[in-house]
C-alpha cells in the first residue's frame, strides 16, 4: 500500500480507511489477528479485510456493514490524528497551484504538523520529486517519519528535526517552492530564499493573523522577492433541495371567472375558488446555503524569487 501508489487488494500492513458514511470515517492499520469496533459491529481484520478488494462492502457482526477504502491524501486530511492544527483541501488546492507544484519539482516544508498538506505534496510531486520538511518538535518529526514509512512514501520524502529560523531547511539553491506554517516566518525568509533554485522559485506562507501576513511581507519586499501578494479562501457550501413556491395571483382567475358569470359569493364556488389557489404552485430543486459555514482559516502569501 502507498499513498501514490494504488493497489487492488488489502494486505497486512495496510492503512485503510473505514468509511461509514459521508460523515462517519476512520482510519485502521490493517493486521492479522486484529479486530476493530465500529457501531454495526466487529470487523476482523484477518477474514474480513485481508485479501479482499479496496472498496468491497464488509458485513460486520452485528449485521450493519461498512466500505473499505484505499486511503488519498484527501481521506487522510479528514481522518489523521491531529497533533497540531492542519491545513484542509479547499487551502491546499490553491497553495499546490500557486506554487506550480508538478511530478519532479523539489519543495522545503517548514513546519512538518500532522503532515496534512505533506501528503498531497509528496503525490503531486511523485515519482521523481522530493519534499525536504522540518519540524521544531522532536515528536512530532519521529511521529511524521513513522507515517511516511507506513505509507510507503518515506523515499519522496526527507524530515529534520531543526528550528528552521535558525538553521534554515538544510539544502541549497535547488527548491522549486517554499512552503511557511510557522509562528513568525518572516524569520525564516532568507533561508527560504537560499533553498530556492537561483531563479524562478516560489514561496508561500500561511499565517492566521493579518499582522503576520505584514511583517512577512516586509521581509520578502528585503529579500528581493517580487510578485507578492496574499488571499483568503473562503468555503461556503450549498445543499440542493426541493422548494414550493406559490404561483403568484395577478388578479387574471378572478377576472376570467367574472367574465363567466361566475358567483364568488357562493360557499361553493369560494371553496372550487380556494382549491385553484391552493393549487397554484411549482416546485424545483435549489441550492440552499447551509446556516453555517467554515469562516477564516488563515491568510496565504505567496511570492516569486527573481
Amino acid at each position: 500500500m502507498s499513498f501514490v501508489e494504488y493497489g487492488d487488494t488489502i494486505k497486512d500492513g495496510d492503512t485503510a480507511i473505514v468509511f461509514l458514511g459521508h460523515e462517519s470515517m476512520f482510519p485502521v492499520k490493517v493486521q492479522h489477528g486484529t479486530v476493530t469496533q465500529t457501531k454495526y459491529g466487529v470487523i476482523r481484520h484477518s477474514t474480513d479485510l485481508i485479501g479482499k478488494k479496496y472498496g468491497s462492502k464488509v458485513t460486520c457482526s452485528k449485521g450493519g456493514w461498512v466500505f473499505i477504502l484505499h486511503p488519498t491524501p484527501e481521506l487522510w486530511t479528514m481522518n489523521l490524528p491531529h497533533r497540531t492544527q492542519i491545513l484542509y483541501s479547499t487551502d491546499i488546492s490553491i497553495i499546490t497551484m500557486m506554487l506550480e507544484l508538478k511530478p519532479g519539482s523539489i519543495v522545503c516544508e517548514s513546519g512538518t504538523g500532522s503532515g496534512s498538506l505533506s501528503h498531497a505534496v509528496i503525490r503531486t510531486v511523485a515519482p521523481t520529486g522530493h519534499l525536504y520538511t522540518v519540524e521544531f518538535h522532536q515528536q512530532r518529526a519521529e511521529k511524521a517519519r513513522e507515517e511516511f514509512r507506513e505509507h510507503g512514501v518515506e523515499h519522496l520524502v526527507t524530515v529534520t528535526n531543526q528550528d528552521v529560523c535558525k538553521n534554515g531547511f538544510g539544502v541549497s539553491n535547488i527548491a522549486d517552492a517554499v512552503f511557511l506554517d510557522i509562528p513568525s516566518p518572516w524569520e525564516a525568509i532568507g533561508h527560504a530564499k537560499s533553498a530556492l533554485k537561483a531563479e524562478g522559485g516560489r514561496i508561500c506562507s500561511f499565517s492566521p493573523c493579518i499582522e503576520q501576513v505584514q511583517r512577512t511581507c516586509l521581509a520578502m519586499e528585503e529579500c528581493g522577492f517580487t510578485e507578492i501578494n496574499t488571499l483568503e479562501i473562503l468555503l461556503r457550501m450549498y445543499n440542493v433541495r426541493t422548494i414550493s413556491l406559490q404561483i403568484p395571483d395577478l388578479g387574471k382567475a378572478t377576472e376570467d371567472n367574472s367574465s363567466m358569470g361566475f358567483d364568488s359569493s357562493s360557499p361553493s364556488n369560494q371553496g372550487s375558488l380556494s382549491a385553484n389557489l391552493q393549487q397554484g404552485s411549482v416546485q424545483f430543486k435549489s441550492g440552499v446555503p447551509l446556516r453555517e459555514m467554515v469562516g477564516h482559516t488563515g491568510y496565504l502569501t505567496f511570492a516569486t524569487k527573481s
